[in-house]
């Protein structure tokens, strides 16, 4: 759950996004902009559109990174989205701010504490998996559970539609169901699943692990569309499959 002095930060870097649409294109309706931090591994940011918002991924290595770097780095974020030329003192201004020492030490440390796992983005072409959570994590769970790093898988997979790791505290679900034609109850399943994963953690008994134990499994039939997301799984695992194979 985001803490208060983080709420006031990202509306006012929501409120900065603005501005900076505003200043670059007066012509146009000033979006409405939805930024958060996110854990990559590197410093990667990213800005997608979807049903008229804005959605702004900011690395959480830059959390702290001045205000100055901030509105540089929406200028060059919100020139991206127009295909525009970045204002180069922007650009100057960026550089200042991420070619440190110190930012470079910790993108290295942050390597090392989250291996070779692969972050993508919480936010697909047709779903966003940190709204899910929140959604489930309200219904389902009374906003008990910490939100884990909630990504798309890398590449489109049909076996696994979903996993939870816990030693990189992620939630990974399968770009495969980031289509249109999957529903979204199908995605709030796999979310919800992995969810129970962390509310259930592994059990540890006579040498052997046991994962789904009687009480996950109880709470996973609690799902309100659990018959119809696995029905709806069961009849399109192979077009998931001819999906996943095409290049």
């Amino acid at each position: 759950m985001i803490n208060n002095t983080e709420s006031e930060l990202l509306r006012n870097l929501e409120k900065m996004y603005r501005e900076v649409f505003r200043a670059m294109d007066s012509t146009r309706e000033v979006p409405c902009v939805d930024v958060r931090f996110y854990p990559y591994v590197g410093i990667n940011h990213t800005i997608r559109v979807r049903d008229g918002k804005v959605f702004v991924r900011i690395a959480d290595l830059c959390r702290d990174m001045a205000v100055e770097g901030q509105r540089a780095l929406a200028y060059i974020l919100v020139a991206k989205l127009f295909r525009r030329r970045v204002p180069k003192n922007a650009r100057l201004v960026y550089d200042a701010h991420t070619k440190t020492a110190e930012l470079r030490e910790q993108a290295a440390a942050n390597k090392r504490s989250r291996g070779r796992k692969i972050v993508g983005s919480d936010l697909g072409q047709y779903f966003d998996l940190s709204l899910i959570f929140d959604d489930l994590n309200r219904r389902y769970f009374r906003e008990r559970l910490v939100k884990p790093v909630l990504t798309w898988s890398a590449r489109k997979t049909y076996r696994i539609l979903g996993h939870h790791d816990a030693t990189h505290n992620t939630i990974v679900v399968s770009r495969s169901l980031d289509a249109k034609g999957v529903p979204r109850f199908v995605v709030e399943y796999i979310v919800f699943h992995e969810m129970l994963h962390i509310h259930h953690p592994t059990v540890h008994h006579n040498g052997r692990r046991y994962n789904h134990t009687a009480a996950f499994r109880r709470d996973e039939e609690k799902f309100e569309h659990f018959h119809a997301a696995e029905q709806w799984i069961e009849d399109n695992v192979r077009r998931l499959k001819r999906n996943a194979k095409r290049k």
